[in-house]
């Protein structure tokens, strides 16, 4: 297999995730390699060309280093097909925001002239560019010697398929990032906040409230804010950094190709935030999207406070059916804090940022083991885990293994048995002892091993003598 180019690429500030994006003609295998760098199965994936016409994002992790990974859209620059010219120009929006462009081409199919005219795109944007012939398993150099002519140097021989390559690529690909053990440690006090949501939700009027003055533009047109911003403040004498992102739009309702690529500048947002304000309209239905976008912030890992907006233009139907929605939309988030507010007004502002900072001291808190253990012992008597086999499953102690959100790790036998629903059960129990309101509470489990497994017993002369005489008398006796 191929090393990378000499050159690394230009990754952000360590706090920032990096941006790997995938290019190339339909058919190439760039929902394959997405597929493979998050550990997902989001992206379509098919033996035929132009399936995937949208873009995928998501966020992979490699050695201990994050990454954001998009699949875009394959590129046909002959073909005079609408869909086909959206998808390019997305691409280039997603190539413009990259930190390095993995381009890919068909080891088996050989050299296209499509190839051709995308290296040639690729070259005037000026990004790092990484060669990559896919479905080259069990190939030579000499077999892709073709794919020189591209001018973008030595390819690199992969498949994304079976898996050849690939970790060479991204350990070479990711020299530069350090792994989060490494990152610098930017805490300074600052509560980081990200508030994100549909657009016209009424995020840059919550920010404009919170600062008491206009610093982010606001309008009744959706889709006003188209990046993220950034705007330190001090709230109750404590420092807060706001970041107001670009509405996440449902797929089927983008028009705009700039907005498509927002949801890179929210994940990015969202992964450094401490806090999640996730904000919805009452006035518009609170459905699967909104799910979606608070699945994906639990899934990071982050606290979150549920901000139901321009609450104050309704009756008392209407907002009875909004709780009712809420509750029945959203069960997954029953430890998230919810707040009915007006951005406008700022009604409702204080509780809210109330709950943020709880959130804040929930995800950073430090855990006494001693305390852990007291709570466990508890859990377990009041209602111990179910037997497998006769046998009793074995909870013996915990003690924190990370923060933000805090993780607890759990010693015991047979611990990779235990039902999700005994999972959620301790989840629960340590969440309201510790008051962990707004934190996705991550617990692992850890089964020890039996120190005497596969150990064998030596005897010792006179045990051995023993054990004949042992064994002489019971023959005997059987007789």
């Amino acid at each position: 297999m191929s090393s990378i180019s000499e050159t690394p690429p230009e990754f952000p500030v360590p706090h920032v995730l990096p941006v790997i994006t995938l290019v190339g003609r339909p058919n190439v295998g760039k929902s394959t390699l997405f597929n493979r760098l998050t550990g997902t199965r989001d992206a379509l994936v098919a033996d035929f060309a132009g399936l995937t016409r949208d873009r995928q994002y998501g966020q992979g992790v490699f050695e201990d280093k994050r990454f954001i990974v998009v699949d875009t859209g394959g590129l046909m620059p002959e073909s005079n097909d609408d869909l086909a010219a959206l998808a390019e120009a997305q691409a280039k929006i997603a190539i413009e925001d990259a930190n390095v462009v993995l381009f890919l081409v068909d080891g088996k199919a050989g050299l296209n002239p499509s190839d051709l005219d995308i290296a040639d795109s690729l070259r005037r944007l000026g990004k790092p560019v990484r060669l990559i012939a896919n479905k080259s398993e069990g190939y030579s150099k000499a077999a892709v010697a073709e794919f020189y002519k591209l001018g973008l140097g030595e390819p690199i021989l992969i498949s994304a398929e079976h898996g050849d390559g690939v970790s060479p690529l991204m350990r070479d690909l990711l020299a530069g990032v350090p792994t989060t053990s490494q990152a610098p440690d930017i805490e300074d006090g600052t509560i980081r906040v990200a508030i994100v949501g549909r657009p016209n939700a009424g995020k840059s009027t919550l920010v404009n409230r919170l600062l008491g003055e206009d610093r982010v533009l606001s309008s009744d047109q959706p889709g006003t804010t188209r990046d993220s911003i950034s705007i330190p403040f001090e709230w109750g004498d404590r420092p807060f950094l706001l970041m107001d992102t670009a509405g996440i739009r449902r797929k089927a309702r983008v028009t705009e190709v700039i907005e498509k690529f927002s949801i890179v500048k929210a994940l990015q947002a969202i992964d450094r935030a401490h806090v999640v304000i996730a904000m919805v309209d009452a006035h518009d239905e609170i459905g699967t999207h909104d799910a979606r976008v608070m699945g994906l912030i639990a899934h990071h890992g982050r606290a979150m406070v549920l901000a139901v907006n321009k609450w104050d233009g309704l009756d008392g139907d209407k907002r009875k059916w909004v709780r009712e929605i809420v509750d029945f939309k959203l069960p997954f988030l029953d430890y998230v804090p919810v707040n009915y507010i007006s951005a406008l007004h700022g009604s409702g502002l204080r509780e809210l940022m109330e709950d943020v900072v709880a959130a804040y001291e929930a995800t950073t808190r430090e855990l006494p083991t001693p305390e852990l253990n007291r709570v466990l012992e508890k859990a377990v008597e009041k209602h111990a885990p179910h037997a497998i086999l006769g046998r009793r499953i074995k909870l013996r102690y915990a003690h924190q293994s990370g923060h933000n959100p805090p993780a607890i790790m759990i010693h015991g036998n047979q611990t990779e048995k235990l039902k999700d629903s005994y999972k959620s059960y301790l989840a629960n129990v340590f969440r309201e002892a510790f008051n962990l309101r707004g934190v996705p509470l991550r617990l692992e489990f850890k089964t020890g091993d039996n120190p005497f497994k596969d150990k064998k017993n030596d005897l010792t002369a006179r045990q051995q003598m023993k054990r004949k005489r042992l064994m002489a008398q019971s023959q005997k006796s059987r007789r």
